[in-house]
């Protein structure tokens, strides 16, 4: 018989006559093993796989927990034509055609809006580095204890006194005789641990303040605005027995501080428009398409004006803006002047009118990128619209 060799070596055979496998015993080099396993399988791809699944489980997990921030970026753009509608049968200069300036003019007027959304963990890691998004907690847009259809109607509430207040002024300045009056500031919800807690309730209407007639939710908020947290209030208030009934009373209130600045104070209510009584000479409807926010009002007066007065008021330019208004013809300061102004520059406007309260952000976030316009008051707007 002949010797064997080790695996691999070719076996001594003197029996030529009968061949048989060959098979051994004896082990393999470890060494060697590993060699040829390495050669054919590095182990990296699999460390590389790992970690990704394991991003990609932590990643699964994460993304549906809010964070308690929201993140405001910037929203549509909408030209405010879309919006407004008016029936010209008892306009004396007649013949407008809806949705068309009486002059046919090319320009546009646009306003802004923000887009505003709770955020997870990657939105909030996002929104540091965006700049044209600004995070901010929680409880400085929805007040603990405010639910966020609390929060979408009061929204919606203060969209439609806009517009109430945006067809007066617009009506008024181009001398029409306009009836307009509210019965008080209804409360939606009472922000708890507030002045307001444990005195007043959701239904009841204030009426005065410090002895300042309140007719409509905007002239409450003013009347406590820019007060200082300690200082007293005396509110006169309707309370609801029935649909017909009130109970009027008064009640001292000590303002807290503001949830969004400790300086200033707070009473601690949500509040909206109890019922408004508006005879309107001529028929205007502004269709808000679900758009929440009193910061259009500006923008829809300049629209009315410019669909019933004779000329453009645009000269062909492309004007966005944003801005509360009053039926004083005041423009007020509105939120997130920053996102507006750079969806301002998105939409290719040629000019953004703003509040002058926000004037010093808005310019800021411009840069050189467009021109920002700087309002007080109604006046001033048209003013600039004349002198393009």
């Amino acid at each position: 018989m002949g010797t064997i060799s080790a695996l691999n070596d070719t076996p001594d055979v003197s029996d030529s006559t009968s061949q048989v496998p060959i098979t051994t015993t004896e082990p393999v080099a470890a060494e060697d093993s590993l060699v040829v396993a390495n050669s054919k399988f590095p182990k990296w791809p699999v460390v590389l796989v790992g970690v990704l699944m394991l991003f990609g489980i932590a990643a699964a997990i994460a993304w549906p927990i809010n964070l308690p921030y929201y993140a405001l970026a910037p929203g549509p753009v909408y030209d405010v034509d879309d919006f407004v509608i008016i029936d010209d049968a008892n306009v004396p200069t007649g013949g407008l055609v809806e949705g068309e300036s009486a002059a046919g003019g090319e320009g546009e007027l646009f306003f802004l809006t923000v887009s505003l959304a709770e955020v997870n963990l990657f939105e909030y890691i996002g929104g540091l580095i965006d700049e044209s998004v600004d995070l901010r907690p929680r409880e400085v847009i929805r007040p603990t204890g405010v639910s966020q259809d609390d929060l979408r109607r009061q929204n919606i509430d203060l969209m439609v006194q806009s517009q109430q207040d945006a067809i007066f002024v617009a009506l008024t300045k181009l001398g029409y005789d306009v009836t307009f009056s509210g019965e008080g500031a209804r409360i939606i919800e009472i922000t708890p641990g507030s002045a307001a807690e444990g005195v007043l309730e959701p239904e009841d209407i204030i009426v005065e303040v410090d002895g300042e007639p309140i007719e409509f939710s905007t002239e409450a908020v003013e009347q406590v605005g820019g007060r200082a947290v300690g200082e007293t209030l005396t509110l006169k208030v309707n309370r609801p027995i029935n649909e017909t009934e009130f109970e009027t009373f008064e009640v001292r209130v000590t303002l807290g501080p503001h949830i969004d600045d400790p300086e200033r104070g707070m009473i601690g209510v949500l509040l909206t428009n109890a019922r408004v009584d508006i005879d309107f000479p001529v028929d205007v409807v502004i269709d808000s398409q679900n758009i929440g926010g009193p910061s259009a009002g500006m923008m829809f007066t300049l629209e009315i004006i410019d669909l019933l007065d004779e000329g453009d008021l645009t000269k062909g330019n492309r004007i966005a803006g944003t801005g509360t208004i009053n039926t004083d013809g005041d423009v007020g300061p509105i939120g997130g002047i920053r996102q507006k102004v750079f969806a301002a520059i998105d939409a290719g406007a040629d000019y953004v009118l703003v509040p002058l309260g926000n004037f010093d952000d808005a310019a800021d976030a411009a840069g050189d990128r467009i021109e920002v316009v700087p309002i007080a008051h109604i006046d001033e707007a048209l003013e600039f619209l004349a002198n393009l």
